[in-house]
């Protein structure tokens, strides 16, 4: 059975000019980051539109999340902010309901 959620981040990311294909690379080197953080449980790199992207990701708890938080991803955020995308906003969610993945 797949664990239980209780928190989420969802960060928004525009990308700069000319660097939504970099947006994408970097989105997918972060799922190679995450898949080593057992409590960052569900993670997803999304495209809102042409240069507007995401990550979306869920823990089972708070101390998973600020665990994630001040980890890799975050970091990697901090270094391209400038560079490949405008600063990133960041927000903190509670989940309310999940269906869990089979």
């Amino acid at each position: 059975m797949a664990t239980q959620v209780s928190k989420a981040v969802l960060v928004r990311l525009e990308a700069l000019p000319g660097k939504e294909d970099d947006v994408r690379d970097f989105l997918n080197q972060g799922l190679a980051i995450v898949e080593g953080e057992p409590k960052t449980v569900r993670w997803f790199g999304v495209q809102f539109g042409p240069s507007s992207f995401g990550i979306f990701d869920a823990f089972p708890d708070d101390d998973g999340r600020q665990t994630h938080l001040s980890g890799q991803v975050a970091q990697a955020l901090g270094a391209n902010t400038g560079v490949l995308f405008q600063e990133p906003t960041i927000e903190q969610l509670d989940v309310v309901a999940e269906k869990q993945p089979v």
